[in-house]
């Protein structure tokens, strides 16, 4: 059966595959489109097995809310261009309406779960990503919450992504404190929320720190031990504004602590309200990334 290069147009806006990748499936399945899908998809398959060992330290992280729902996704790829790619896009946000209609427990329940809108399941939705992008695709990881008001914010068209939680009372809306709070979350990355939530074992290798510090100063070293504990004390202060949100200087106005505005600002508006939770996912956080020497990349592909 004669190929033509409408049915070759044809398979690559099915599949978004490659131009020369369709010519060959048509070829291989005499024409036949459902096959020509068949055998792409089997390549593809074949293709992210190799794949799945590459580095897949880009991609970008998503937060939204989908119904009453807020979920925070990071996909990863390759490369920052796939990132910005609209079909990989889409599966990211697929990705995050699955967590929020599903409910995974962790990371394997969701992959197990049938990916939004399919009958495949996300593990398989991944995989047709692969065929469809060419790059390793890997769901890395995700938050989810249904209770209370969901803030998100995208930072950077999804190098970071974060979703603040609040309790709110008196019916007001809370979106823009929500959004300020995970701008300042997205800039300073604060290691806890909260200062109740550093422990004694931190507090302990800081005061560990900060004495030796003194006692590696002259001027300090001979100070008694009651005076080198007060002065513990007032810089652990500056260790909570420095580490933990609602303790740190609002970056909006350096006069109040995120908490003061937080609390400003819902009584401005006749209601009260809290943060119960936040997550800041950076794509590619703790991934180790491959340094590619771009010449050598262009002169392999020279050859």
């Amino acid at each position: 059966m004669a190929i033509t290069a409408q049915d070759v147009k044809a398979l690559r806006e099915m599949t978004g595959v490659g131009m020369m990748d369709c010519k060959k499936a048509l070829a291989a399945s005499d024409g036949d489109m459902d096959k020509a899908v068949e055998w792409l998809r089997e390549k593809g398959l074949a293709a992210s097995a190799k794949k799945a060992g590459r580095i897949a330290a880009e991609g970008m992280a998503y937060a939204g809310v989908i119904g009453n729902v807020g979920v925070v996704v990071e996909v990863n790829a390759e490369t920052d261009f796939v990132g910005k790619n609209e079909k990989f896009v889409d599966f990211v946000k697929g990705v995050a309406a699955t967590v929020a209609a599903c409910a995974p427990a962790d990371l394997d329940a969701l992959m197990e779960c049938k990916y939004n809108g399919t009958d495949l399941t996300v593990t398989q939705q991944q995989q047709e990503m692969v065929l469809v992008i060419g790059e390793n695709i890997k769901v890395r990881r995700f938050a989810r919450f249904a209770d209370g008001v969901s803030v998100p914010y995208i930072h950077a068209g999804g190098k970071i992504g974060v979703l603040v939680n609040l309790e709110v009372t008196g019916g007001i809306d809370v979106i823009e404190i929500g959004k300020d709070m995970a701008m300042q979350i997205a800039a300073l990355n604060p290691r806890f929320l909260d200062k109740s939530q550093v422990t004694q074992e931190v507090l302990d290798e800081e005061k560990k720190i900060l004495l030796a510090q003194m006692d590696n100063d002259p001027k300090m070293a001979s100070k008694p031990d009651q005076v080198k504990e007060k002065i513990v004390v007032g810089k652990l202060n500056k260790f909570y504004a420095e580490n933990c949100l609602l303790q740190q200087t609002f970056v909006k106005d350096n006069e109040v602590t995120v908490e003061q505005y937080m609390n400003a600002a819902a009584k401005k508006l006749g209601g009260t309200v809290a943060l119960k939770d936040a997550v800041r996912f950076e794509k590619g956080e703790g991934i180790e990334k491959k340094q590619e020497n771009f010449a050598e990349e262009i002169a392999k592909l020279a050859q």
